[in-house]
């Protein structure tokens, strides 16, 4: 059976990028939009980020038009807006449950279940978003992935990868190591451990709090996501300098997720559909985030935000803790430190040659 799914999903890839040009044509809805199919099958999917916005936002409508077109019809994913039916970090609980049938969401959320997720989501100072695709794809991240998320009675597809996110916006100058002792900031898991070694007091805070609480100076700066989504936020109308690189997060890797046992129902054509679609949407979400976040930055500089770059003391000071944070995540669970020794162990292979090839 896998090797008859395997060879559907080779046949679907060959035409996905004549599929994909379609589905990607917002400007052309009719291309985009078939009409209903009798006897068609329909997923209810929650998905964790707003579908209006750039990157990964937009990867969900482009998914959910792909597997439409591949199928004719025949296999449509409604999408349902994030905490409609259950808060977005309880979204792989309320798919075991069978609360939701389908979600698309970020593998940062698993980690509270199994922090080998963390490797999938967020590893500061770790591979971008090329390298990332390239381990998930070529390596040995996708068969790492997908067992960690079979333990819980899951599957899980990579269905999305996220470039960087920036740095974060600050309402102060940071340039040097004392200058983060005793600021209030938000970051996510692994930088928020790092921050906090620097002396920084962590605030937790879910994404939509942020932007007030920064406004009103409850707290004093912090990562939220890209370039382009900050933008749509409005967090340039803060005032604020903003700081690059996102060091925290390189690149995401975005999941659809299923139950086991309801995935399994799905006929193997149907399955390879979405197995498909997921991997166009990585290509296509590789390819749009450099043009979508260089416009972001021009409209950022334009509507006055500083664009300022952190210190090399800042920077050493943040890799040397995150090097000491990652290591003690994985002295506490094997699995984690397997990932992501395996993890950079592939990066590694390939550094020799992306040395030689790019032009100076």
């Amino acid at each position: 059976m896998r090797r008859k799914v395997s060879n559907i999903v080779a046949v679907a890839t060959a035409v996905i990028l004549a599929v994909m040009s379609d589905a990607v044509a917002q400007d052309r809805p009719k291309a985009a939009d078939l009409g209903p199919v009798p006897g068609a099958r329909i997923l209810k999917m929650q998905t964790a980020f707003n579908p209006a916005l750039p990157g990964s936002g937009e990867g969900v409508r482009v998914f959910t038009k792909t597997v439409k077109q591949m199928s004719g019809g025949s296999l449509a994913i409604k999408i349902i807006e994030p905490g409609r039916i259950c808060p977005t970090p309880d979204m792989l609980d309320a798919v075991v449950a069978g609360d939701l049938e389908a979600a698309f969401t970020w593998s940062g959320y698993a980690a509270v279940k199994a922090p080998v997720f963390g490797v999938f989501a967020t590893v500061p100072f770790g591979p971008g978003p090329e390298d990332m695709t390239s381990w998930m794809l070529e390596g040995d991240g996708g068969r790492i992935h997908r067992d960690a998320y079979e333990k819980l009675g899951v599957t899980g597809i990579p269905c999305g990868v996220q470039g960087g996110k920036g740095g974060g916006w600050y309402r102060g100058d940071l340039n040097t190591v004392a200058d983060f002792k005793g600021q209030r900031l938000r970051f996510g898991k692994f930088a928020a451990e790092v921050v906090a070694r620097l002396g920084a007091t962590v605030v937790p805070l879910p994404p939509g709090e942020f932007f007030y609480q920064l406004q009103q100076g409850k707290v004093d700066g912090g990562e939220m996501s890209t370039p382009a989504i900050d933008a749509a936020l409005g967090f340039d109308k803060l005032g604020l300098p903003y700081y690059m690189p996102g060091w925290q997060q390189p690149s995401a890797v975005l999941d659809f997720l299923m139950r086991k046992d309801k995935w399994e129902q799905l006929s193997p054509a149907q399955r390879a559909q979405i197995e498909t679609a997921c991997r166009a949407n990585i290509a296509w979400m590789l390819s749009r985030s450099p043009n979508v976040q260089g416009l972001a930055l021009e409209k950022l500089r334009a509507s006055g935000v500083v664009i300022k770059q952190w210190s090399p003391e800042l920077l050493k000071a943040f890799r040397t803790n995150t090097d000491i944070v990652l290591k003690e995540q994985a002295d506490r669970d094997p699995d984690f430190a397997a990932a992501l020794a395996n993890q950079r162990s592939f990066i590694a292979q390939g550094a020799n040659w992306r040395s030689l090839s790019r032009l100076p």
